[in-house]
């Protein structure tokens, strides 16, 4: 089958462009033609709160893509057409993750459906994680000529037939990312090379800081843990989107400066490695979104993960092993779940998992999706 697969991809940043990597890399192996269509940029720096859009990573996945699309010139979604017509594709994927995109994205899944070329959406989120007034209208502008979605939790499915109640649809749970446990090392050195304790118990709270993130629910657990003398270490990496220095009275109130490090910057891969190297557990206590690439990341490495109910549908169905919930916004029930995992026994290298098998999975909801809308005409 050939593919149009649309997406960004490096030199972008952030989780979505590693997912159309790693994406495109599985519909090659299993033997699809696969061409990437990527954007010229992604956001203006007026909308972008980080340092930039830009992954500084040394050690990316790269793959083959042309650079087409603008958000705010039209003539570009226009070049985008005639370059998938070029291809002659059975089916375009475009994902979908934020209403930021809905005009460009409108515009091509009209075109490919006067083009009669079947086109599918995979859902990140069907709503964004900070809700407006119009996201709903706006979803439903850009997902409605689509022939048919992939969602990655059966909540999001409900999300999405609730604005599209026709929809054809097949759910892949979110894949682990393979990209940085080629760069795994010994948990010893990358505690020595980060400057982190060698002994203590390491937390990692991991990817951009938003308030939907509920980092402050787990410094109030940390707090609560050192009141009974438990003081691991937390290391929280990402850019901060929102004021740091609120997270900075916090930890100062709480008497917590000697155990919580904020490393506020965006993470290249090979450092996030070393954090997921050298980290014991992923604290990822959100209030609210659907699911999280950080988890996909924490899958790779086989690391013990501490979520809240918000996020954690398909993983603890698929890595019982591996994932303790919790409910979102209750410290003292993150603060439990942080004492089981200070004394589980520490894993050398990580729960193995076979982490292809959620690419190919994927892969094959493809295929099956692809043969519905053929069925259906």
């Amino acid at each position: 089958m050939k593919i149009t697969l649309i997406g960004p991809v490096y030199p972008f940043r952030g989780g979505i462009a590693h997912y159309t990597s790693q994406l495109a890399l599985a519909l090659m192996s299993s033997g699809h033609a696969c061409n990437v269509i990527s954007f010229r940029r992604q956001y203006p720096a007026w909308l972008y709160p980080g340092s930039s859009d830009k992954d500084p990573s040394q050690s990316a996945i790269q793959v083959p893509a042309d650079f087409l699309i603008d958000p705010f010139y039209p003539w570009t979604w226009q070049q985008n057409g005639r370059r998938i017509l070029e291809q002659n594709p059975d089916m375009v994927v475009l994902q979908w993750w934020t209403t930021y995109w809905t005009i460009p994205f409108t515009y091509l899944a009209r075109w490919c459906h006067r083009q009669e070329i079947p086109l599918v959406y995979i859902i990140h989120n069907v709503l964004p994680h900070e809700e407006k007034i119009w996201d709903r209208a706006m979803v439903k502008l850009a997902l409605s000529p689509a022939d048919g979605f992939i969602v990655q939790t059966h909540r999001e499915e409900e999300r999405l037939r609730s604005l599209l109640p026709q929809a054809k649809s097949e759910i892949s749970a979110h894949p682990a990312y393979t990209m940085l446990t080629n760069q795994r090392v010994d948990k010893i050195e990358a505690r020595q090379r980060l400057g982190l304790p060698l002994e203590r118990t390491i937390l990692l709270f991991f990817g951009i800081v938003r308030p939907y993130k509920g980092l402050k629910y787990l410094i109030e657990a940390l707090s609560i843990l050192k009141s009974e003398g438990l003081t691991p270490t937390l290391l929280v990496a990402g850019d901060f989107w929102e004021d740091r220095n609120l997270y900075e009275k916090q930890v100062e109130a709480s008497g917590l400066s000697g155990q919580v490090r904020l490393d506020d910057r965006y993470i290249p891969d090979e450092d996030a490695a070393l954090m997921f190297s050298a980290a014991d557990g992923l604290v990822a206590p959100y209030v609210g979104g659907t699911q999280s690439g950080v988890a996909g990341i924490a899958l790779g490495f086989g690391l013990p993960m501490i979520v809240t109910e918000q996020i954690a549908a398909g993983l603890s169905e698929n890595n019982p092993e591996l994932v303790e919930i919790v409910p979102a916004g209750d410290a003292r029930a993150l603060a439990q779940a942080i004492r089981g995992l200070i004394a589980r026994p520490p894993d050398k290298f990580g729960v193995q998992t076979d982490i292809q098998d959620g690419w190919q999975r994927l892969v094959k909801s493809l295929e099956a999706l692809h043969g519905q809308i053929k069925k259906g005409g």
